[in-house]
């Protein structure tokens, strides 16, 4: 059963007041390119997705009211990617004014914890949670990246899978197989860092996209299934539920 009150994309005045909310959840993603096969907002619908049934997960196992906010579509790109058309590339002092301003508006509304669930590579809000921490010392600010802590080995088959491959694919098809469509998927080989140092982890820095992918992706999406992302979603989707439980409780 569907809960609208859970999603603030769905309800309204009259359903909030009638709800204590414990959480609040932020989904994050971005603007950019998908390989030839998924929409430009992969990153926002999924992580938008995931929240949505995290809260209802949380909701249904311990009656945690958790609203999901409608997802910031603004992220940080590599070179080689903001130069393609539509890809918008936000630097790290706007969106830290964006999670500022979010931060103050529901620290007003009497507020106290946030879970940022976010979706695209590019974003880190480490340092901006640690400036939150100083001014707002009482507000609590969790930063979730869904792809990245459950791994992929047991649920994908491509070793490399970073970018719109088989990982992003198969959840999106998941979610929404009417915005896939796989026979116009290019193989997503990606170019090894023309810097061993690089290639190996030694450092880091950006990586040139138009040196580094000629179709925008990295991984190969030709195998994913629905069936994978769904398996792989479950399990996601159980650990952030049980966070949003263990949240309540700080």
């Amino acid at each position: 059963m569907k809960h609208n009150f859970l999603d603030l994309s769905k309800t309204n005045w009259g359903e909030v007041q009638q709800h204590q909310y414990d959480i609040v959840v932020l989904p994050w993603g971005a603007i950019e390119p998908h390989n030839y096969h998924l929409p430009y907002i992969t990153d926002a619908i999924l992580s938008s997705e995931i929240a949505s049934k995290s809260a209802e997960q949380a909701y249904a196992q311990a009656n945690v009211s958790a609203v999901v906010m409608p997802p910031i579509y603004l992220g940080s790109q590599n070179p080689g990617q903001w130069e393609l058309p539509f890809c918008i590339h936000t630097s790290y002092e706007t969106q830290k004014a964006i999670l500022t301003d979010i931060v103050k508006s529901l620290y007003g509304q009497g507020f106290r914890k946030l879970l940022i669930i976010n979706g695209h590579g590019g974003n880190s809000f480490k340092s901006m949670v640690r400036d939150m921490a100083v001014t707002f010392p009482n507000f609590y600010i969790i930063s979730s990246d869904w792809y990245n802590f459950v791994p992929r080995e047991g649920f994908f088959d491509e070793e490399i899978d970073d970018h719109a491959g088989e990982q992003e694919t198969s959840v999106m098809m998941y979610f929404h197989p009417e915005l896939v469509d796989l026979n116009t998927a290019g193989n997503g080989t990606p170019n090894l860092a023309k810097m061993k140092s690089i290639a190996n982890k030694t450092g880091w820095m950006p990586r040139n996209w138009k040196e580094t992918t000629l179709d925008t992706g990295v991984g190969n999406p030709k195998k994913s299934t629905a069936e994978k992302g769904e398996r792989y979603v479950k399990e996601v989707v159980n650990r952030i539920a049980e966070m949003l439980i263990e949240f309540k409780e700080v």
